[in-house]
This record gives C-alpha cells, structure tokens and sequence, in this order.
C-alpha cells in the first residue's frame, strides 16, 4: 500500500533523513520508533507531501506521490494525525469534524455515523469549541477529523502524547478495530512501547537518520530498545 523508496531529505547543509526505506504492509499498523531527533516527524511530513525528499520517492498503490501536493495526496486516501493534534480550538467539535469533509474521495456534507461510533464523547461535546475540550478529547477530535476524509492510509505522529491512561486504551481499540474490521492500514510514530506492542504489528527503528531494524513488534528486544531507545 504505501513504499518509501531511498528517501533522504535535508534542511539546508543539515540531512534529517539518510536513504530511508520502507514497505508498509496493507491493513496493518506499522510504527515507526526511534530517540527524539532521529527524524521520524519529518518522515512523515515528507509522505505526506508537507515537506519534499531531496532524493527518492513515496508511493501508494499504484500512485507515484512524489511530485504531488499534500491536498492530492489527501484526496487519493492518504490522511495525517500530526503530533499536537492541531485541531481548531475556536471552532466547535462539530466545525472542527466539517472541515475534513471537503477532502473526503466521495464527496458528501454529511458527517458519517461511524465517527460518533467510535467516539461518543465527540458526539456529547459537538458543540463545544475544540479549544475547551481535554487533552485526550482533543486527540480523539484531531484522529475522527482524519478519519471524515475517509483515507486509506493513516499516518499518526505520537497519538499518545500527553494522554491519559484511560483515553490511551480506548484509542488503541478503535485503531486496531480500524484495521482488523475495516482493512485501514496505519503508519503510527510512537515512543509509548508498551502500547506499540499491544496494538502493532511491525516496527521500523531509525537511529542517527537511517533505519537500522526492522520486524514484527513480537520481535523488538531488549536489546534493540537498549541500543536505540534507551536515553
């Protein structure tokens, strides 16, 4: 479904990003781990098309996304939850929701049921502005507005940052229901080992600008979290 191809990327005289590869298996969800710094952000803005490789290519199905602005890649399936959320805090759950139905692949004005199915508290608080709501109110809000463009691939940056516990364990069930009941593959940038083990099901590990491991998340050792995570 989605194929980063010897992809690098500099600010500047800075590289960020050294010939990262990566296959992301179809109704799946991948995480991407690594230290703060490694680059794994700026991985994502650059498939996502907010930033552009200085080298290699992103691609999706059959679709060459390089060249392509993020609004395009958006409308053939491909969505972003990014770190801090960034919802509208002076528009309300419900305008907040609306927004995304512009970028959705058949068009419609009509938030889908689903959305409050899988998170009731949007649906209590739809007319309550996004800026009043909790840190993990708010999370919920930045994933459905992701979900209303009806993408086929959902790329998340830290969906647990800052969250509570509670909140955590009822984001992982609605991804995992996503991906298990609905065939959604999901590219998740985390740091929370023990939910990317409950909820993932392979790993990519990127150290000093590169990816140095990768596998089942049943697989990631002690010793590769010692040698790459560990601070």
């Amino acid at each position: 479904m989605l194929t980063i191809q010897n992809l690098s990327f500099s600010y500047g005289v800075i590289q960020v990003l050294d010939d990262i590869t990566m296959v992301v298996p179809t109704g799946r969800i991948t995480c991407i781990l690594g230290r703060n710094g490694v680059g794994k952000t700026t991985l994502l803005m650059n498939v996502m098309g907010l930033l552009r490789p200085t080298i290699g290519a992103v691609l999706m199905g059959e679709h060459d996304l390089t060249d392509l602005a993020a609004d395009r890649r958006s409308a053939l399936g491909l969505g972003l939850v990014p770190q801090g959320r960034r919802i509208f805090p002076r528009l309300t759950v419900i305008e907040n929701l609306r927004v995304a139905l512009a970028a959705r692949r058949q068009p419609t004005d009509r938030i889908p049921d689903d959305i409050y199915d899988l998170f009731p508290v949007l649906k209590t608080m739809s007319h309550r502005r996004g800026g009043d709501l909790s840190g993990g109110q708010q999370q919920q809000l930045a994933i459905a507005r992701a979900l209303v463009a009806d993408p086929q691939v959902l790329l998340l940056d830290e969906p647990t940052e800052g969250i509570q516990p509670n909140v955590i364990q009822h984001i992982g069930t609605v991804l995992r229901h996503l991906v298990d009941e609905r065939g959604l593959t999901i590219v998740m940038v985390e740091q929370y080992l023990d939910f990317v083990k409950e909820i993932g099901d392979r790993f990519f590990l990127m150290d000093r600008r590169r990816v140095v491991a990768e596998g089942l998340t049943s697989d990631l050792s002690a010793d590769l979290v010692h040698r790459h995570l560990t601070v």
